[in-house]
């Protein structure tokens, strides 16, 4: 805790059993305790919590058929015919209004999918504080500027761009006028920011009463941690994911970027399309806490049972897996390439041996089941990579994939963008930018057959402030003249 005294983004990294031991987690009551084969074991909790609903009833997971009779007994339905009418005109969140002031990747990611599908979303920044994301790589030219990060670009697309200070009283009346306009609130800072700002859920519900609002930080809105600011790796860390990645004999290496912002706003877009659905029905708002880390750590739950109810800690194993051997990535032909082999079961082990051409392992007794092959990995290893390093990776992938194995060249981002499939799925979007005339950015991760998703263009630092204080807020030149003296967009 002295890094933290002194402001300083440094965290641990975790094992899995120091997960369980997180003061956070237990101070949040975020564990629950369930049954699994006649002993308790800590269970992750929920990922998101909403103020206008409890947490639901703890229940184990069902015996295998369980509920059979009592499904079997329900009366069938039949289903309802298939719309004929083709693809709507309009998006599915179309009317819905965000005032977005998250930052880097986990909060922009989720307000980034609202906007494909129809939100208006105002992105609010400063120029002498632009959103973090602009620092971050890649840059237009190599060039490293607010304006040139395609990260910030591919986060924010279709967003409006809106420069506010609120460091200044008449920055934080702007964003209180905007509040009447919004539905959702979203935010991003550490707790003490918002709520210092006089901008806390307390407060802008006097405002807005059927306002969202949805705050997502590193350790969620209180207990002992809660102050502590951090990024996606930091969360990574806390969250077991950098000492489970890397080799057994070498430092913990961490999967590739700040992985928890990848989790996270998956989890926090589910919880948010929630609250609007039932406010829809009910006419109320309610606010959403979001902790990253607890919405990470859903994801390691079977090394957190397997430590409780087995005793093992798992830790790094390379490109290994427990359940499967082999299972690795291996050299092929040319420079620094490689390709990824996942052998799931004893039928995938007999079609490998067929593919490489080694009989000799498939008639190995030894090796006919998972435990010995587990144990022969290092001979079984050097076979595979003495064919694949013959091939190229595209080769050795559709000879493996041809005869049933689970296989895949290991491609580079430079050539992710010529990637076959992304290619096909119209993946890779190319988007007007204000400043650079075309910018390049993500699609959505997900297809909508009858309201596919429209991909704006990313905002140039407070790009849209005079059109969003005129035309949604009615402001006239002199008061935003006024407000610009006071530096309100500083």
């Amino acid at each position: 805790m002295e890094a933290q005294s002194r402001r300083l983004l440094i965290l641990p990294v975790a094992t899995v059993p120091e997960v369980l031991e997180n003061p956070q987690l237990e101070a949040r009551g975020y564990w629950r305790s369930l049954p699994v084969g006649g002993r308790e074991a800590r269970h992750p909790g929920p990922s998101v919590r909403f103020s206008a609903w409890s947490r639901p009833d703890d229940r184990p997971a069902p015996p295998s058929g369980a509920n059979t009779d009592e499904v079997l007994a329900e009366p069938v339905r039949p289903a309802p015919p298939a719309p004929a009418d083709p693809p709507r005109t309009t998006l599915p969140l179309e009317g819905l209004k965000i005032l977005d002031f998250m930052w880097v990747m986990a909060g922009p990611a989720a307000t980034r999918v609202l906007a494909d599908y129809g939100a208006t979303v105002i992105r609010v920044e400063t120029p002498s504080r632009p959103g973090a994301g602009r620092s971050m790589a890649p840059f237009r030219g190599g060039q490293f500027a607010p304006q040139n990060s395609l990260f910030f670009d591919n986060m924010n697309a279709g967003k409006l761009g809106l420069a506010l200070n609120l460091g200044c009283e008449e920055g934080r009346r702007i964003a209180r006028d905007l509040v009447k306009w919004a539905d959702v609130v979203a935010e991003s800072f550490a707790p003490r920011a918002f709520r210092g700002w006089g901008l806390d859920y307390d407060s802008l519900r006097q405002i807005k009463p059927d306002l969202i609002m949805v705050s997502s930080c590193l350790f969620g809105q209180d207990g002992p941690l809660s102050d502590v600011s951090g990024f996606g790796t930091m969360g990574a860390a806390v969250s077991t994911f950098i000492d489970l990645t890397g080799y057994p004999d070498r430092s913990p290496a961490g999967p590739f970027s700040a992985y928890t912002d990848t989790i996270a706003p998956r989890l926090l877009l589910a919880g948010l399309l929630a609250a609007l659905d039932h406010r829809r029905r009910t006419g109320k708002g309610q606010y959403i806490d979001h902790s990253q880390v607890e919405s990470s750590v859903q994801f390691v739950s079977p090394y957190l049972l397997d430590y409780q109810l087995n005793g093992r800690a798992l830790t790094r194993m390379g490109n290994r897996d427990p359940d499967m051997a082999p299972h690795g990535v291996y050299p092929s032909r040319g420079d620094d390439d490689w390709v990824a082999i996942a052998v799931r079961d004893d039928g995938d082990w007999l079609r490998l041996c067929a593919v490489i051409e080694r009989p000799d392992l498939a008639g190995d007794a030894r090796l006919e089941a998972l435990a010995g092959r587990l144990t022969a990995q290092d001979e079984l290893d050097a076979a595979i990579s003495a064919w694949t390093a013959e091939r190229l990776p595209a080769e050795a992938e559709a000879a493996l994939q041809a005869g049933g194995i689970p296989a895949h060249a290991v491609i580079r981002a430079s050539n992710a963008v010529d990637d076959p499939q992304l290619t096909h799925r119209g993946h890779i979007v190319r988007v007007p930018h204000s400043l650079h005339g075309e910018s390049v950015v993500e699609g959505s991760r997900f297809r909508l057959s009858r309201t596919p998703a429209r991909i704006g263009q990313p905002p140039a630092v407070g790009e849209h402030t005079e059109q969003i204080l005129k035309e949604i807020l009615g402001y006239d030149d002199e008061h935003i003249a006024d407000l610009a003296a006071a530096g309100a967009f500083d």
